[in-house]
């Protein structure tokens, strides 16, 4: 059974970069999951109208006062390890900035997290050729995620995490309970500089595709 990867979806254009990512897990295996959260049932905005490029795929209108509590709450119920957000409104062409909701869930959150670089998805058929892998203290599901990734994709993991590298998948700081995403300042200074799409796994946890 395909491994189900939800995308934090509103129709943005940094949202639109976050299904671009999402898709290069569909090529490694996945199902594809839009949602969508509103706050209250007073909440008069409309879901995204999905286009020809979301036409197909799941769409969850989530209820919930939070939206990192809301996907929280929807990838338990769909059995989903990973969440896809875009960058934050604003952010420079190809550079990583957590928004705030991918932030709460990197800090403590029981489910990894994917960041796509703002304009991703004008960069049309995006490829992941290589894929760094970067634990601080060798966590070896930070490698195996790599590595799945990369044989699903036909891809190969760099010998040394450098800028270059077209994916890169991030560990959980040692001493961060297992089963939860908690990163060091040296974990989140390498996202602020990395110029590709961003994994980060909870502690000993290794995605599957």
């Amino acid at each position: 059974m395909a491994t189900t990867v939800i995308v934090s979806y509103d129709g943005t254009d940094n949202d639109r970069d976050a299904l671009a990512l999402a898709r290069v897990f569909a090529r490694a295996g996945a199902a594809l999951e839009l949602a969508y959260v509103r706050h209250s049932a007073d909440d008069r905005t409309e879901a995204p109208v999905l286009t020809n490029g979301e036409n197909g795929l799941p769409m969850h209108v989530v209820l919930s006062g939070s939206t990192p509590e809301g996907l929280r709450e929807l990838a338990a119920e769909r059995d989903s390890p990973l969440v896809v957000f875009g960058s934050e409104y604003r952010t420079a062409k190809g550079h990583v900035d957590p928004q705030r909701s991918a932030r709460r869930l990197i800090e403590g959150g029981p489910i990894a997290v994917a960041l796509a670089p703002a304009g991703l998805a004008s960069n049309g058929g995006f490829d992941v050729r290589t894929i760094g892998a970067i634990g601080e203290d060798g966590d070896p599901c930070v490698l195996e995620t790599a590595e799945v990734l990369a044989a699903q994709l036909g891809g190969e993991v760099a010998p040394r995490a450098t800028k270059d590298v077209d994916l890169l998948v991030v560990g959980s700081k040692p001493g961060a309970v297992t089963g939860r995403v908690t990163i060091s300042a040296a974990a989140e200074y390498l996202i602020e500089l990395a110029r590709c799409p961003v994994v980060v796994l909870p502690r000993g946890v290794a995605l599957e595709f």
